[in-house]
């Protein structure tokens, strides 16, 4: 005797086809909604904020047997136009646009006219993205020789990805550097490492900050960080180039580069810069002698990480709130 497995209803299913896009999963649940209330389409239409127009026309689609019929199709046009462009006119535009790589379309446009080519611009503009889409013609490697122009592209750093996001400590230290000037002529340069997620501070003061002197701070940074480093988000300051960036490499640190102007994405740090200057800096007795004042921040490092409430962590302080997370290292 045969006997047919009935359908499951409700969200039973969901967890019986995983293979189910995120799409197709809010489809099924209109439907299941439709059923279990009395199938009455406008109000599941209302319930969910679409129109009776869409739910109705997945419902003809909508079979409880074959889920896969709720994944979306293709809009792709079954006849494509195709290109009216002739081998002649595409060589044309690439030995052109190989000889002055920097002019655009409606240029080139025109000085084929001179040639007794015709074409239009948005034809021109056609053949040479179908050319870089061959991989025949690529882009110049240009010279910057200006000031105003940006810089060249970094070596390892890069922007940090969209898709990537802090969810354990370490995953993002935030680097940055803070001017000091304590006594006339006096400018002494404050380093700040900020975890995202734990408040993990570690700091350091320099004379100078250069890219020499932030490879030091690294050496710091990992030695008094009490977890492994992932990724370090900085500006685009001079002294987090050449020597740091290689040594972020080396040690297989990945190196996020701010945009331009744009301090408000690091302001875990630049927060922490005003904390640590309200309450160490403008009230310490030192004497800012650098030796002296590496010391003191030493100490005023332990205390803003193992003593001092934290508002952010619930006033927990940094080392509680690792603890707390069993995250601690052996450091």
């Amino acid at each position: 005797m045969h006997i047919t497995t009935p359908v499951l209803r409700g969200t039973s299913r969901l967890r019986r086809i995983p293979e189910l896009s995120r799409e197709a999963n809010k489809r099924l649940q209109w439907f299941d909604y439709y059923e279990n209330h009395g199938r009455n389409g406008r109000l599941t239409c209302r319930y969910f904020g679409i129109s009776p127009q869409t739910f109705y026309r997945w419902k003809r689609r909508y079979d409880p047997r074959y889920l896969e019929g709720l994944e979306g199709r293709s809009h792709r046009p079954k006849r494509l136009r195709q290109p009216t462009t002739t081998v002649e006119q595409a060589e044309a535009v690439l030995k052109l646009r190989e000889e002055y790589p920097r002019w655009g379309k409606n240029k080139l446009a025109v000085i084929l006219h001179q040639q007794g080519i015709a074409v239009s611009a948005s034809m021109v503009g056609r053949i040479m993205r179908r050319l870089k889409d061959r991989g025949v013609l690529s882009e110049p490697v240009l010279n910057y020789v200006s000031a105003g122009k940006r810089h060249k592209g970094r070596p390892y750093a890069c922007r940090k990805p969209k898709d990537y996001h802090s969810r354990e400590v370490g995953d993002l230290v935030e680097l940055d550097t803070l001017d000091i000037r304590p006594l006339p002529g006096v400018c002494l340069k404050h380093f700040t490492a900020h975890d995202v997620i734990s408040r993990w501070d570690v700091v350091g003061v320099y004379r100078r900050a250069t890219a020499s002197s932030a490879a030091r701070f690294l050496d710091v940074l990992i030695q008094r960080m009490p977890f492994p480093i992932k990724a370090i988000q900085v500006d685009g300051g001079s002294e987090f180039q050449a020597v740091f960036e290689a040594e972020c490499q080396k040690r297989g640190i990945s190196l996020f580069v701010l945009p331009p102007r744009s301090p408000k994405l690091n302001g875990g740090v630049e927060r922490a810069h005003r904390t640590h200057t309200e309450e160490f800096y403008e009230v310490t007795d030192s004497t800012f002698d650098i030796a002296e004042l590496t010391q003191e921040l030493l100490e005023w490092e332990h205390t803003y990480n193992t003593f001092r409430p934290h508002q952010a962590l619930g006033y927990l302080t940094p080392l509680m709130f690792l603890k707390s997370k069993k995250e601690v290292g052996c450091h």
